[in-house]
């Protein structure tokens, strides 16, 4: 897995938490049914730690048709939707979740209604509804005292926010989960909600002690199911950080668990994963069955990140065993799940920053009316009260200048936003040279005072004006957009990126030496290479040419550094591109 993945692992997260339930201990089943409403209460608890009993339970409280009260009926038709839910038919679910909400005149089945529809709606892709649910439920909140249903609300607030990129949020949500446990409940579920978003913010490493405390918190709970979950974040980094056979030892692990528990999205990444770890091995021919496999079980016409993961994967194992036919088919599949999931991430951005800018606008309103409506009160005051003139006058001065001091700060915000977008380049959206080379001036000159190492990378594509030539500098401008998301994926959140014109670019890695810097070279160079970019009735082939050099050898000084990243390029060029070539203190050394 590259660091490519790790943008886009919200969707598989938001699936396994959509899977794990809030519930406490496990109840047997009752061979008939007198007291309706503790049945239905006891069933409710079942949910997702014994599904298969919480099914069984419905299914004979149905057929034994016993006499309900109004209240009973409504939550036997909110439990009825919940396994519509956990069926995947989120849709058929959708009516009598809204129907519990609107009408059953049960704020605590209400809430627990909406948290279980949040999530079913971040599921089908309507962002907006689900978002705009998220904000109403956390506006509810501090009137919500019941704690089962303030635990499932905050847990799906916490689940949307980590959707929305918003780690921070979902973190807070998550510990504010720990505030609220219900009865019977345990930590396990706030603190999965907390690995997932702490997995999204990347700041979790596959030996992070805080995942190995959380699985066994669910396994002494018997909450198997989120134990799993947190396993396959283990497996996930196991592999981002390059090591398989702790992945398949992992996997090996819980498979019966999986099976037992027969979660579509846990069997679907663990198989991913598997096929993934034996293609680091080379054992390129269990890795080609085991994503076969995975493709055989989806459903057809999904799109996910699992599949994006396969079909990315096939194409590589099809095109390094000299099977071109099959690698374009296999690459063409990869670019649509690409764009499914790109455009599924913009969607989710955007319903994000729509109802953020709602929310506003209404604020903003309610504000302006409420200004209004002091004016028109010290109007009237005036007119009543004449020997108080001065002081109103003086009040609505006081005002007048309240507004144009926010007019100020918001004239201020616009000036630095103006400020951003003149740093960045127009076409890509990287730091464009100026800004670059400013940055990464202010960044050497904070490493001189004390210890630690950067390095420069300068990057230019081979032979780009035949791509102008070829397909026009339309095409070409696409290209380099596609080159630079491709490189985007390799770097650390901290590292500059600019263009510094035309198709060459310059990245500076902060605290990392020569070696370093020239093996995230390389990947950049190996993922240009291997990433065509597919046009309509051609594919274009990309290769990259790039010099490195550090401050361990060329100092502080941005120039000098610049001149030997410079002519290490040249001499990556002139050895016959596509190569890393770095600058050490006796020359060049190619990679």
């Amino acid at each position: 897995m590259s660091a490519r993945h790790a943008a886009q692992r919200s969707l598989p997260l938001a699936a396994w938490l959509m899977a794990l339930g809030l519930c406490a201990g496990v109840i047997p089943a009752r061979a008939t049914i007198r007291h309706p409403g503790a049945f239905l209460n006891e069933t409710e608890r079942l949910r997702i730690r014994d599904h298969r009993q919480f099914a069984k339970r419905l299914a004979q409280i149905h057929g034994e048709a016993p006499r309900l009260t109004p209240a009973e009926q409504w939550h036997l038709r909110y439990l009825d939707a919940f396994e519509t839910t956990l069926q995947g038919d989120y849709v058929a679910a959708e009516k009598p979740l809204r129907a519990v909400i609107e009408h059953s005149g049960n704020p605590v089945l209400a809430a627990k209604a909406s948290a279980v529809l949040l999530s079913n709606l971040a599921i089908s892709h309507r962002y907006e509804d689900a978002f705009k649910l998220a904000h109403q439920l956390s506006i509810q909140l501090p009137t919500l005292h019941d704690r089962a249903a303030r635990f499932m609300v905050l847990a799906n607030l916490s689940q949307m926010l980590n959707l929305a990129g918003q780690t921070e949020s979902a973190l807070q949500y998550a510990r504010m989960m720990e505030d609220t446990i219900p009865a019977g409940g345990s930590l396990c579920d706030p603190r999965f909600k907390q690995m997932a978003a702490l997995y999204n913010a990347k700041k979790l490493t596959a030996s992070s002690a805080a995942l190995e405390e959380t699985v066994q918190l669910c396994k002494a709970a018997g909450q198997p199911i989120i134990a799993a979950a947190t396993e396959l974040i283990i497996s996930t980094l196991d592999l981002e950080e390059h090591h398989p056979r702790r992945a398949l030892a992992l996997l090996d692990r819980i498979a019966p668990s999986l099976q037992n528990n027969r979660y579509y999205p846990h069997l679907l990444s663990a198989q991913t994963q598997r096929a993934q770890a034996y293609e680091q091995l080379g054992r390129d021919d269990e890795a080609r069955k085991t994503a076969l496999a995975v493709l055989a079980n989806a459903h057809p016409g999904e799109v996910n990140n699992f599949l994006t993961d396969i079909y990315e994967l096939l194409y590589r194992l099809a095109e390094r065993h000299g099977q071109p036919t099959a690698a374009l088919d296999y690459y063409k599949q990869y670019v649509a799940q690409k764009q499914g999931a790109l455009d599924d991430a913009a969607a989710q951005a955007l319903a994000y920053q729509t109802i953020q800018q709602q929310v506003l606008t209404r604020d903003l309103e309610a504000a302006e009316l409420g200004r209004q409506n002091s004016i028109l009160r010290l109007q009237r005051a005036l007119d009543a009260k004449a020997v108080e003139s001065t002081r109103l006058s003086i009040a609505l001065l006081l005002l007048m200048l309240a507004v144009v001091a926010l007019w100020l700060v918001r004239t201020l915000r616009s000036r630095r936003h103006f400020k951003q977008l003149a740093s960045r380049d127009a076409l890509t959206g990287i730091l464009n040279h100026q800004h670059f080379m400013n940055e990464c001036n202010r960044l050497l000159r904070s490493l001189e005072t004390r210890p630690g190492h950067a390095s420069l990378a300068w990057i230019d594509l081979d032979h780009f004006k035949q791509i102008n030539d070829t397909h026009g500098h339309a095409t070409g401008d696409i290209v380099l957009q596609h080159a630079v998301q491709l490189c985007r994926a390799q770097l650390r959140p901290g590292d500059l990126f600019g263009r510094l014109g035309g198709e060459e670019f310059g990245i500076l890695l902060k605290d990392c030496s020569r070696d370093q810097a020239i093996a995230i070279a390389d990947r950049i160079r190996h993922t240009i290479e291997v990433h065509p970019m597919v046009l309509d009735r051609s594919v274009v082939f990309l290769s990259a040419s790039i010099g490195v050099a550090s401050t361990s050898s060329s100092g502080h000084n941005l120039p000098d550094l610049c001149r030997d990243a410079d002519a290490a390029l040249y001499r990556a060029k002139r050895a016959g591109r596509n190569r890393v070539v770095a600058a050490t203190d006796g020359g060049a050394l190619a990679v």
